[in-house]
């Protein structure tokens, strides 16, 4: 099997990347990024809203629909109620990126093995693999910005026969602009071009002067009909959405310039070694490929530094950073397999040392720390518990002995077979940490529609709530007075919070009130720091009197 991989290291991508990221893919609760656009793709389909797109039935054009339709169309042949099949397409673009950073890495050292590594050090990244989950359309459009760079570089590279190339990457460019529009240009393509510049400057350029005006212009026909096509449907709603957007830039999430400076860290398992790959004047004179080296590391910097100039920062807009990374951090995982044998010098293997043996240790501990977690509700899930603590244990064990002998291959196979042993085994797990207080809404929109009783929500009602609930909303105030309420004789009604005295007074004079339950989504309890209010809501039944 190691052969065949080896022989075929596309197939061992995709095959490692599946077998890790499918089995579990529906274990975590949906995220509020992800209701949002999972309710999109379901009104796609449940209303025809494929360009006018919406949530709630109100308009919602903040991101264009590229990868909402890649979800529908997966909802509508795998079930449009399926977390695994609305997770499937951002998952397989996980794959995506995983095969084009080979690619990329393999045109540029001409290195399999390099190249390989660079491959699944990306995919146990820990943010190109959380991502997914906490803002799904980001790896669209920062996917579909990898196929364009490979085949950017390639025109650039070649004195002929490069047109085809240029169609395919004005095509995947547009492609991202149609994902979450300029983002993967600002984060992912212009650093990439700053780099390319400075490390192996650009060569006929006045000849390639037509192929590259082709690249733009159909980047942006294939990326800005959609802006345009709303623009002209729906002038006042349009324009009022882009406003907002663009003031958040500004005045949303502000944090300070160096904000970004600790972006190594999301790299997991691999923050050590991303730390020392970025140290260009310890690695210069030891890495194989120094050209590919400096523009794999400009490539990083430049995209933090492009990154930090922006007011509004999140963490996961570090997601397009973890690319060029990976690249980097394969340099110097491939001066360790080279070389870590013969080391002496302390300052250079106790960093090793200490990486390595942290997730050794963390697979050593894991059945005492998995057993205090789960606590009472370990004997429900006590099959995977032990298959995830042998599992983990055995390959700990494994990386200590592999570090002993100095056998960097194993150690590195290792490593990347103890992220996947997380997601497939200990992921499930996390199911067992349930409170008390989770109450799912998955069922009230089908008994509520057997008794035939309408649903309304004051004010508002959480993306995640919305979509577990499976359907639409109609919102009211109670501010508005009772002749602005349903003209029903009897409807249910959430709440965000309990009502007030005051206002149960008001209403009573008008209804028969009665508190039937509280949804809670959170599985954690409430004093935990992952509690979130916006995960509640108060159910009434409201009958006229």
């Amino acid at each position: 099997m190691i052969k065949l991989f080896k022989e075929y290291p596309i197939l061992s991508i995709c095959v490692f990347s599946l077998i890790m990221l499918l089995p579990n893919l529906n274990v975590i609760d949906v995220s509020i990024m992800e209701a949002r656009n999972f309710i999109t793709a379901r009104e796609m389909v449940q209303d025809g809203n494929w360009l006018l797109t919406t949530i709630n039935g109100e308009p919602r054009y903040q991101k264009p629909p590229l990868p909402t339709w890649l979800t529908a169309f997966s909802g509508m042949l795998f079930g449009l109620k399926s977390i695994y099949a609305l997770r499937l397409p951002a998952i397989l673009f996980v794959v995506l990126i995983g095969v084009f950073i080979f690619k990329i890495s393999k045109i540029t050292t001409d290195d399999i093995s390099l190249s390989s590594r660079n491959a699944f050090i990306a995919l146990t990244s820990f943010y190109i693999i959380g991502i997914t989950i906490e803002a799904p359309w980001d790896i669209f459009t920062h996917g579909f910005m990898c196929v364009a760079i490979y085949h950017l570089i390639l025109v650039f590279n070649k004195e002929k026969n490069y047109w085809k190339h240029t169609l395919l990457a004005g095509i995947f460019i547009g492609f991202s602009i149609l994902c979450k529009g300029p983002i993967s240009i600002y984060a992912l393509l212009l650093p990439f071009l700053i780099a390319y510049g400075f490390t192996f400057k650009y060569k006929h350029v006045r000849a390639k002067a037509f192929s590259f005006v082709s690249i733009l212009i159909l980047a942006l026909i294939i990326g800005g009909w959609w802006y345009l096509y709303v623009r002209f449907q729906d002038p006042e709603t349009f324009n009022a959405i882009t406003e907002r957007e663009t003031s958040n830039w500004s005045s949303y999430n502000v944090r300070p310039f160096y904000y970004y400076w600790s972006f190594f860290v999301q790299s997991g398992l691999w923050t050590i070694p991303a730390f020392i790959s970025l140290l260009y004047p310890y690695l210069k004179s030891r890495v194989s490929y120094l050209k590919v080296y400096q523009f794999s590391l400009l490539w990083t910097l430049f995209a933090v530094v492009l990154l930090s100039i922006i007011p509004e920062k999140k963490s996961r807009y570090l997601m397009p950073v973890l690319i060029p990374l990976a690249i980097n951090i394969g340099f110097y995982i491939d001066y360790l397999i080279k070389y870590f044998k013969t080391m002496t010098n302390k300052k250079e293997t106790i960093p090793v040392y200490f990486n390595f043996g942290l997730i050794a240790c963390l697979g050593l501990v894991f059945p005492i720390l998995g057993y205090v977690f789960l606590k009472d509700n370990i004997s429900s899930h006590l099959l995977i518990f032990i298959l995830a603590s042998m599992t983990l244990l055995i390959i700990g064990v494994s990386i200590i002995f592999s570090l002993k002998k100095g056998n960097m291959v194993r150690v590195f196979n290792l490593t990347v077979l103890f992220f996947a042993a997380v997601i497939i085994t200990a992921l499930p797990l996390t199911r067992g940490l349930i409170s008390d207080s989770y109450n799912p809404i998955s069922n009230l929109k089908a008994d509520m529609e057997k008794q035939g009783i309408p649903i309304y929500a004051e004010r508002y009602v959480s993306p995640e709530m919305l979509w577990y609930y499976g359907g639409k909303i109609p919102f009211i105030s109670f501010d508005e007075g009772v002749e602005s309420l349903p003209k029903v004789s009897k409807f249910g009604i959430l709440t965000k919070n309990t009502l007030e005295e005051n206002t149960l007074n008001s209403l009573e004079v008008t209804y028969n009130i009665e508190k039937i339950t509280t949804y809670n989504l959170n599985r954690v309890s409430e004093d935990s720091n992952q509690y979130k209010d916006r995960l509640l809501n108060v159910y009434y039944i409201f009958e006229r009197k």
